[in-house]
């Protein structure tokens, strides 16, 4: 049936169909069934008097051809015609089959491109079982009976997503994949995309039909049924940021393609549809809280043993084959790069050749620069030749530039311009493309792309030793300083490892293979860029904060040189790395090792240590490369260790405690957050007695035991733990573990610190309390944050606050504070016999009512200095009475906060007189009010006041309209004491 038969004449034939007491029921329904699709009903005297066609016509013309549609649909579920919408779904099918007809073909095109440098007969173009199964499983109902219609698919850049998504594409054309899930897959690749300045999403699937006149309606009139794969999302650099109103529902609409895309995405048009968004773990980090509710996947590209039969499809001889594959498991990092099938497929072509040629391949491949170095002239060298002749050398160059204008301009294809621009002939593209070196993007047309990414950034690296940046036609190509910098602040996803070639091609080897191939020596220049860039990092602390740290080891690692890596180290005092896998802990391990200057570590490390095996070299060489990374505690300088959201075998955890107790070891803060470790706690605990510089123990997040509590305990109760202060956030502590902290209370006299908020303490408090009223209690600061204290916690604290003399810190934030329970503890506070001098209680559930018992606070109590009330419903009958106690020459309040306390510009006035008759406030804040221009004025013209001492104000100056900015900005000119912040 023709795609017009259900545009022009589809939903009167339908409604044709009907018997007369069903039309009369269609109408009936009619009358409210477009507003539970959010639509406008069509004025009931018009479908009162309509004809089957007539109503047809009104349908078309009061909603879109979709809408119109569904209502249909959905009017035919509720009476029960099944059998119209089923007949309708075989014409969708009819459909279908015509569109997986040009899905084979299309898809079939693009496979015999993409398959040439894999190896054909190593990868099928249909999906196996296993590889649909998980496929499948990505869009199955869950346990909770919610579908997934979000999913994630992350993998590094080059892994082999988009030849996966071509296989994808084939296996359900070929009817073997999401058969009864989805009537319509549709592929769309962000790179091509891009390209188009206005699209729809109507032009978008018609572009999928040969003859352009794809079956939108029905297509659109189930949604549900519908599969949209975003590939090389990357590639857009979009943030989906835009705001909800500008995004739109109406598929028919020409939009700007990050528009339409982010509508699609963020499920403003066709919500019911599923998306496969496929791109790099980096890009993931920006997006994946914008998105409703995703699901996150990882594909990690080829499998050991699809490695193992890889190199035996690249090998015709077996034992050479398995000769070359464990060369390449003796070095990690090309064993790692193997996962890539193209890079497979270069390392097997590369070895194969230096085989061939009786070469050392230790010598000539022993690492990912210079098997790519090796591969490279080689594909340049003519046979019998040991180097590039004089036109190799040229199109190397060529390459070269090209590839280094791609990196700098985010470009990955070329045109004939292009290369023509960059010195490469059109004789040369032939051979170029005959050595793979380069490929055709689409057959159809002139467009080309390296045969990798990887290849393509080797290429731009080598660019740097073979011509200044000042002669390139293109001025956006940079500095080798300036390329450095943008790859160790990874200010571009794209960049995987354009640095670390850079730094690999100054390896003493790697100079030698260059001065064969181009005749000079060409590293001089680039090493002293190299060291510039490291010392201008290592001189300025807020270069150092931009910085990866693991992209700098990484370059220093591919370098290979110690003394370099050692003078390197010697610059970086605070590191910061998070290792994901078993080569980062490898080359963290190797910088470390000679990082002597180190004073604090942050390290993240996850699935590293995985079910440690006797026979398991892998798990043997972690626990010996992590043994490097915790030696650094032995530094003569090292003071502080953060391992965070880490997971540690039962090995690793020793080799940790290990060290923490090594005499020479002076650690004086160890930070252990949302970590688990197997093993014996007792272990880690021992630690706190046999380091006696360690004053600082946070193990928030970390979950503790009844037993590990009381191990911790008896540490803290040992005469040779010196612990000061004492972080437990969020470790799941229970009422019953507060009588193991009050042991602690009676007999430590060095703990000043106790942090136990986000945790279930409740009925335990009171127990903390009778250890803080003995007179010989120490403890200075408490934080109870979000502990569900009870009206028996109230009266506890009261009785403290009138007999500590030590405790001048207290948080009792996110715990509901009654009025009658704020009357005990202000009735506590406002004794002069009270010491505190800093008090939260941020977000308790005050009201105004609460205000003047804490007005009364400010004029009892000399000692309070420090109150943070914010996010508390004070409004500004509250803050009035807050005015009168601050305004009171007794009161020595210096730092309030009141932000998001529903204040208007009507306390302006109050807050302008305090301001004026303080001579203690230094410190306000007031964000997230809603003041207007005329509040704020009249607080500048308090802070422009001889007698104001204000020098910190709250307040997010953008929030204002540009006459009160200029106000707010005058003032802080005039009080060159006073600073206005947005971050409080």
């Amino acid at each position: 049936m023709a795609s017009s038969f259900f545009s022009d004449f589809g939903l009167m034939w339908y409604l044709q169909e009907l018997r007369k007491d069903e039309f009369r029921k269609f109408k009936e329904l009619l009358k409210q069934e477009p507003l539970q699709l959010g639509l406008n009903l069509i004025p009931w005297t018009e479908i009162k008097k309509a004809t089957r066609e007539d109503l047809a016509n009104l349908l078309m013309t009061h909603y879109r051809k979709q809408q119109a549609w569904n209502v249909t649909f959905n009017i035919f579920k509720k009476m029960n015609r099944k059998d119209l919408c089923e007949k309708a779904k075989k014409e969708i099918t009819g459909h279908t089959k015509l569109y997986q007809t040009h899905i084979k073909e299309k898809f079939n095109n693009m496979w015999l491109r993409e398959s040439i440098p894999r190896g054909q007969d190593y990868l099928n173009p249909i999906l196996t079982q296993k590889e649909c199964g998980n496929l499948e499983l990505f869009f199955a109902p869950k346990k909770t009976g919610k579908q997934a219609r979000t999913v994630l698919l992350k993998g590094v850049q080059g892994v082999g997503k988009t030849t996966f998504m071509i296989r994808l594409m084939l296996t359900w054309a070929a009817g073997k994949l999401f058969q009864e899930r989805f009537s319509y897959v549709f592929y769309l690749c962000c790179r091509e995309m891009k390209q188009l300045e206005e699209a729809s999403l109507v032009t978008l699937i018609s572009r999928e039909w040969s003859d352009s006149s794809a079956p939108v309606v029905e297509i659109l009139s189930q949604p549900e049924t519908l599969l949209f794969i975003i590939d090389s999302f990357e590639e857009l650099q979009c943030d989906l940021s835009e705001p909800e109103s500008d995004l739109c529902s109406d598929c028919t609409e020409k939009l700007p393609f990050w528009v339409l895309l982010g509508s699609l995405l963020r499920k403003k048009m066709l919500p019911e549809s599923s998306l496969l968004i496929v791109a790099s773990p980096v890009y993931f980090l920006e997006v994946e809280d914008r998105l409703k509710c995703p699901e996150i996947k990882s594909f990690m590209g080829l499998s050991e043993t699809d490695k193992k039969i890889f190199f035996c499809s690249n090998f015709q001889d077996r034992s050479t084959a398995t000769e070359a594959l464990d060369f390449v498991k003796e070095n990690e990092h090309l064993f790692a790069i193997c996962q890539i099938p193209a890079l497979c497929w270069v390392v097997c072509t590369c070895l194969k050749q230096e085989m061939e040629k009786g070469n050392d391949l230790a010598l000539n491949c022993w690492g990912a620069t210079s098997l790519l170095s090796t591969f490279i002239f080689n594909l340049f060298t003519p046979k019998g030749a040991s180097c590039p002749d004089k036109q190799g050398q040229r199109q190397l160059k060529g390459l070269c530039s090209l590839a280094a204008e791609g990196m700098c301009t985010d470009r990955f294809l070329f045109n004939k311009e292009d290369l023509r621009r960059n010195g490469l002939l059109g004789s040369d593209l032939s051979t170029l493309l005959d050595i793979k070196v380069l490929k055709k993007y689409r057959e159809e047309e002139s467009s080309y792309m390296f045969l990798h990414v990887c290849v393509q950034e080797f290429c731009a690296a080598m660019f740097y030793f073979l011509k200044s940046h000042t002669d390139h036609p293109n001025p956006a190509v940079k500095c080798t300083k300036t390329v450095l910098f943008t790859f160790l602040k990874k200010e571009r996803a794209y960049w995987i490892s354009l640095g670390c070639f850079i730094f690999g091609l100054l390896n003493e080897k790697e100079q030698q293979k260059l001065e064969a191939v181009f005749g000079r020596h060409l590293s001089q220049e680039t090493l002293q860029e190299c060291h510039q860039v490291l010392q201008d990092i290592g001189e300025n602390k807020h270069l150092q904060k931009q910085i990866d740290y693991l992209a700098l080891f990484y370059c220093l690692f591919e370098m290979q040189n110690e003394g370099f890596v050692r003078w390197a180290m010697d610059f970086f005092q605070d590191v910061n790395i998070c290792i994901m896998d078993h080569l980062d802990l490898k080359v963290s391990s190797y910088c470390l090792r000679y990082c002597s200057s180190l004073r604090k570590l942050w390290v993240t490390i996850q699935k590293v240590f995985q079910v440690e095996k006797e026979d398991n070299s892998a798990s043997t060489y972690s626990i010996l490369y992590w043994h490097d990374v915790c030696s650094v505690l032995t530094n003569e300088h090292f003071r502080e260790l953060e391992v965070s959201h880490s997971s540690l075998s039962e090995s690793a955890y020793v080799a940790l405690c290990n060290q923490l107790r090594h005499p020479s070891c002076h650690l004086q803060r160890l930070q252990i957050n949302n970590t688990t470790f197997d093993g014996d706690k007792g272990l880690f605990f021992e630690v706190l007695t046999h380091s006696p510089d360690l004053t600082c123990l946070n193990l928030n997040g970390t979950a503790l035991s009844r037993n590990d509590v009381k191990l911790l305990c008896d540490a803290l109760n040992n005469p040779m733990c010196n612990i000061e202060l004492l972080l437990l956030e969020n470790c799941l502590l229970s009422p019953k573990d507060c009588e193991a902290f009050t042991c602690v209370l009676n007999s430590n006299k060095n703990l000043k610190l106790l942090h136990v908020s986000y945790n279930l303490l409740d009925q335990g408090v009171p127990l903390l309390c009778e250890a803080l009223q003995r007179p010989d209690c120490a403890l200075e600061g408490l934080i109870l944050t979000s502990c569900y204290l009870t009206e028996r916690s109230w009266k506890s604290l009261h009785n403290v606050l009138l007999c500590n003399k030590s405790l001048t810190h207290l948080d009792l934030s996110v715990n509901v504070l009654r009025y009658e329970d704020l009357k005990v503890l202000c009735d506590a506070l406002k004794q002069p016999s009270c010491q505190l001098w800093s008090l939260c209680l941020v977000k308790c559930s005050i009201t105004a009512e609460g205000c003047r018992d804490l007005a009364s606070v400010f004029t009892g109590n000399s000692n309070l200095k420090i109150l943070y009330i914010s996010y508390n419903d004070l409004e500004d009958v509250g803050v009035k009475l807050l005015c009168e106690g601050l305004a009171h020459p007794n009161c020595h309040i210096e730092i309030l906060g009141l932000a998001r306390c529903k204040l208007t510009s009507a306390c302006c006035g109050d807050l302008s007189r305090v301001l004026t008759s303080s001579k203690t406030l230094q410190s306000l804040n007031l964000k997230g009010n809603a003041l207007d221009p005329d509040g704020v004025a009249v607080l500048c013209e308090a802070l422009r006041h001889p007698e104001c001492t204000l020098q910190l104000l709250g307040l997010q100056k953008t929030d204002f309209d540009e006459e009160t900015q200029i106000l707010l900005k005058a003032a802080e000119e005039q009080k060159p004491s006073l600073t206005i912040i947005s971050t409080y």
